[in-house]
């Protein structure tokens, strides 16, 4: 203060240089509210009037100002206030700058007389019954002195007292209303009205659902309802199972949300939820009922024995408890090993298993294992089937004995015949038998050493080494190569400019069989430069490990005939209901269409943001996003797939395409048409289109508008319109995707983070339960309905939608159709093994197996037949939008 104090002396009487000096300075005025002041300054010693005015140090600016002339060199202004308000009361100076340099006037104030004004007013109190709390009032003048009145529900609380005044209330037990009243000699002001609240319990709250549920681990979110005029605290989750047992567990908030971890999987649960804040605690919110996902069994099946007879062998054990099946038991499966092989598995529906032939198992050792559609849960221990044990009958040991003398007669007679072969085999070459001593007549005999059909060539088996591809890409797919053996190829799913892709069956090491997608080089390309941009994107894939990216299995390589190069295959994952395009269109064009709910459109654009969420954090350019690319597994879960145009950016942020490709033009991003430059923010260009197809349900973007017009049509500012029945939310969060700079454009974060805000505010769709059993009889016209909705298909497969459990699922079988088991395919895959073979829960003949075998083949040869009359129709769909979204071709 003191220095302050100083500096103004000093500017006030200290002699301003010489040639500049103010004639005349602002003098102090008070003035009542609501009238006018008028400043004077006056400066001689400069040529132009160039005169500021300041208040508390900061310039006034006004458009008004004149300049008086009172003679050379010498000039008066004036700052006027029409109606002086409590804010104008401050202090003035004028300046003047000259060469450089700032001189100022001597200042002045202005005091503003009036009715008091309050700088601090009463706010409103929340307070427990009968707690004393005080109340805060200030008002301040001109002119002095204030003098302060309390009003306390409409009634004068004490005296006048002066500002600022503080009413101690020794409690109320109801909620009223307060206000002070200041007065000065100018009038009275009243503060505005406050409120006394009365704390209380806090209100039940809404909203308890499942946000996610990931394995074991559940997310519940809820919202709290009125907090009774007091923070929360915490809040109380009840959860209890079904079949007995409950748990509580106190969170603190907010956040409103908590993972409950642990959970059993396959169990139906209850949840309900209380909040307190320092009154008590609300009452419970309804329960929430929920079920967890099934998982693989924690158990083997335990005392596993055996019964073994002249004819039949008998297996039996004990079943699983409900807690250790973890899901829906599907199937027990049994393997057996014979001599250290292991043999074809079987499936059996209870937990015993009744097998004809009964010699044939001597020495053989068997595990058993249950099954839910999950997959299978740990094998039991070893069975071995001695023959010293096995016999149970009288007389039965005789008739083993004499099998054992056969067989050890057998193997005798066996072991001197290939001891002689070994010794004959040892005197030959390479080339036949040597030449035989010499002797009265020289003869020459020869045995050749090696078979050769002249009709059939013999393949040898394919490697990497010879498609001529660099070193790097070769090592990267080394540990993923598939022996073309263990591939069995199906029919055809879908076909495309560079390929087909078919559906085909793989053999694992266990000898199950797995349903697979195998993409497959077309046989004309020859080249080792298409051969190795094909196994670039299995590279690519190779390293994915996302729910909501397709992953790769492994590469193939079939040789062909009297070909140099063998074709690449890349075996990928069946998807279930093939891809997202196709998939849009029955919705709309299928023999029996379906309604899909909002808040299923939004989960599908949620999995695909996610899964491109995850190839940007990969460095990852996809450059081909469109619902066309985007599979549907058997969960409905959607899978980015398709990366042969993409690119892996290895410095900066962007990929530039240096040469001539065909590209999608109607999903790519103003800036990479122009400059052929892709970036992450252009892959979100492709997702709001992609977004765009998924309201549309699978209709072709820019209807109208040809491939060779995008870009002009762009570049005036048009955009997609909005599709019928989409909401304004929705279609806002596309239409961001589409500005026309890329870095304005949302992040795949940002945009996961607005599509699940939205999902949340979306009514769950009812689901109904997945159809694991039907006929064996029924098994051929279900193969009929697959094979025609799948040859429509394009992407990895497209099985019935009848078969995902939503609204458009078929009904279930009755109860007598399930005494046989006949797994489906997402089932079969789980378990494993040919899913043929599946055994009721009696003893079957050799016929019968025989029948069912023959069943069963006859319904995997059947599964491609059959089109029906609406999906020739699709077909014709998808062929004249396909024609319309022809790529054309960009010179760079």
């Amino acid at each position: 203060v003191c220095v302050c104090v100083c500096v103004c002396v000093f500017l006030v009487l200290a002699p301003p240089p010489a040639g500049v000096w103010f004639t005349k300075n602002p003098t102090n005025q008070t003035v009542s509210q609501g009238n006018q002041a008028r400043l004077g300054c006056a400066v001689q010693g400069v040529g132009e009037p160039d005169i500021v005015w300041r208040k508390d140090g900061e310039k006034l600016y006004s458009t008004d100002q004149m300049f008086i002339s009172l003679g050379e060199q010498h000039w008066e202004t004036y700052h006027s206030v029409k109606s002086v308000q409590q804010q104008d009361a401050g202090q003035y100076w004028c300046e003047v700058e000259f060469h450089g340099l700032t001189f100022s006037s001597e200042p002045a104030w202005i005091t503003v007389e009036g009715v008091p004004h309050f700088v601090q007013e009463p706010q409103d109190v929340a307070t427990l019954p009968a707690v004393p709390f005080n109340l805060t009032c200030a008002a301040v003048g001109p002119p002095e002195p204030v003098e302060v009145l309390w009003w306390l529900g409409g009634v004068q609380e004490g005296g006048v007292r002066p500002s600022p005044s503080i009413l101690h209330v020794p409690g109320v037990n109801s909620s009223v209303k307060f206000y002070c009243e200041a007065k000065n000699a100018r009038g009275i002001s009243v503060s505005r009205t406050g409120t006394v609240h009365i704390k209380v319990l806090p209100s039940v709250p809404a909203g308890l659902q499942v946000l996610r549920m990931v394995d074991n681990n559940v997310t519940l979110s809820w919202k709290p309802g009125f907090n009774g005029h007091s923070d929360l605290l915490t809040c109380t989750i009840q959860l209890s199972r079904r079949s007995g047992g409950r748990r509580e567990q106190q969170v603190q908030v907010p956040p409103h949300l908590q993972v409950l971890s642990g959970l059993r999987s396959h169990c139906n649960y209850s949840a309900r939820i209380s909040c307190a804040n320092e009154v008590g605690a609300s009452p419970f919110s309804p329960w929430l009922h929920f079920q967890t996902p099934e998982s693989v069994p924690s158990a083997a099946p335990r005392n596993l024995t055996f019964d073994l007879s002249e004819q039949h062998l008998t297996l039996r054990w004990a079943g699983l408890q409900e807690h250790e099946l973890q899901g829906k038991l599907l199937a027990y499966k049994v393997q057996w090993s014979l001599g250290g092989e292991a043999q074809e598995a079987l499936l059996f529906k209870q937990n015993e298993a009744h097998l004809s032939g009964a010699g044939r198992f001597f020495n053989a050792s068997f595990q058993v294992s249950a099954c839910t559609v999950i997959g299978c849960g740990p094998w039991s221990p070893p069975l071995l089937l001695l023959p010293a044990a096995a016999v149970q009958v009288p007389g039965g040991r005789s008739h083993m004995w004499v099998g054992l003398l056969l067989g050890l007669l057998v193997a005798a007679m066996l072991g001197l015949f290939l001891s002689a072969l070994v010794r004959r085999r040892g005197k030959e070459t390479q080339f036949g038998s040597a030449f035989k001593p010499p002797g009265a007549e020289s003869s020459v005999s020869f045995t050749a050493a090696r078979s050769f059909n002249r009709n059939c060539v013999e393949l040898q088996e394919s490697t990497l080494d010879s498609l001529g591809i660099n070193d790097d890409l070769k090592a990267k797919l080394q540990d993923v190569l598939i022996p073309e053996r263990l591939l069995t190829l199906g029919h055809m799913l879908g076909k495309g400019e560079f390929g087909s892709v078919r559906e085909a069956f793989l053999k694992m090491e266990d000898a199950s069989v797995q349903k697979v997608a195998v993409k497959v080089l077309k046989s004309d390309i020859t080249s080792s430069s298409d051969i190795e941009q094909c196994l670039k994107e299995a590279a690519y894939m190779k390293d994915f490990h996302h729910p909501n990216v397709i992953q790769l299995i492994g590469v193939s390589l079939h040789r062909r005939p009297g070909q140099r190069l063998p074709i690449p295959m890349v075996v990928l994952p069946f998807m279930k209901h093939g891809d997202l395009h196709t998939f849009l269109l029955l919705s709309r064009l299928g023999e029996q269409p379906f309604e899909l709910s909002v808040q299923t459109l939004v989960q599908f654009m949620l999995d695909v943001a996610r899964g491109m969420e995850y190839l940007s954090s990969k460095s990852i350019i996809h450059r081909d996003l469109a619902a066309r690319n985007c599979m549907l597994n058997e969960n409905m879960t959607v899978c980015v797939a398709d990366f042969g145009l993409s690119k892996k950016i290895y410095s900066g942020d962007y990929y530039r395409q240096g040469s001539v490709s065909k590209l999608p033009v109607k999903w790519i991003a103003l800036e990479s048409l122009a400059d052929n430059v892709y970036t992450t923010q252009s892959d979100v260009w492709a997702f709001g289109v992609t977004m765009w197809e998924i309201m549309a349900r699978g209709q072709t973007p820019y209807p109208g508008v040809e491939n060779s017009e995008i870009y002009e049509y762009l570049i005036k500012g048009e955009r997609l319109k909005q599709p019928a029945d989409c909401r304004d939310d929705i279609y806002e969060i596309m239409h961001s995707c589409w500005s026309p700079v890329p870095k304005c454009r949302p992040s795949f974060q940002h945009l996961i983070e607005q599509l699940e805000a939205l999902w949340l505010s979306l009514s769950p769709a009812p689901t109904k339960e997945p159809l694991l059993y039907v006929n064996l009889e029924g098994e051929e016209e279900a193969d009929e309905e697959v094979g025609a909705s799948g040859a429509g298909a394009r992407g990895l497969g497209l099985e019935a939608a009848a078969s995902w459990g939503v609204p458009w699922q078929c009904g279930g079988t009755e109860d007598e159709e399930k005494d046989w088991l006949m797994v489906a395919s997402g089932a079969a895959l789980a378990i494993g093994g040919d899913y043929r073979y599946i055994i009721g829960p009696c003893a079957a003949t050799e016929e019968e197996e025989e029948a069912a075998a023959a069943a069963a083949a006859a319904a995997a040869a059947g599964g491609g037949r059959g089109r029906t009359e609406s999906m020739d129709t699709l077909q014709e769909v998808r062929d004249e939008e396909e024609e319309e979204e022809e790529d054309v071709v960009i010179n760079v």
